[in-house]
């Protein structure tokens, strides 16, 4: 266990110095290239400014004006037909928009329910198990430019139910049902 320890420890900093290192034997202007990085980074952090504003804005909306309590009224009856406990329902709703307020509701099901029941356990390896699909498309296609992004909603919405399901299945399979 303290060598695993001692190699987290070390291996960033290892890592970096030997790219560094490399860099100088390559004759790569090293502390140059990483002030151009930085100058880039902060570029891109500035262009995608608006796309996350008008996703947090819509996030904001979505929860605030009760559509997504309005939403969990007409869904309830049917998930608690197939095993699937409500409480996870607005998580996995939220998941695929944004990991900052999934996080939050995560937070909030394992402080109501306990980390070791079987929503606890379920909010965790769902919050895991899925990506913020709009987050990305969002962000990282704003931020290149790309417009045509309907074959990588469906792909990263599928991608999302899969997990969805996975999470479902597995923590049944491994820990039992409620």
């Amino acid at each position: 266990m303290a060598f695993i320890s001692l190699i987290s420890l070390w291996f960033i900093p290892v890592l970096i110095g030997s790219i560094l290192i490399y860099g100088t034997m390559k004759k790569v202007p090293t502390y140059e290239s990483f002030v151009e990085g930085g100058k880039e980074g902060i570029k891109i952090a500035i262009s995608i400014i608006p796309f996350l504003v008008g996703m947090m804005v819509a996030i904001s909306v979505f929860r605030a004006s009760g559509a997504l309590e309005q939403l969990m009224v007409f869904i309830r009856p049917l998930v608690e037909k197939i095993g699937i406990p409500a409480e996870i329902v607005p998580l996995a709703i939220i998941r695929p928009i944004s990991g900052t307020a999934a996080l939050g509701m995560t937070s909030d099901i394992i402080a109501a329910n306990g980390p070791d029941s079987f929503v606890g356990r379920l909010a965790a390896t769902l919050q895991g198990s899925t990506d913020t699909t709009f987050y990305v498309l969002t962000v990282y296609f704003g931020a290149v430019g790309i417009r045509k992004m309907g074959d990588a909603v469906k792909v990263g919405l599928l991608a999302d139910l899969v997990g969805i399901i996975a999470a479902v299945v597995i923590v049944t399979i491994v820990f039992g049902g409620k």
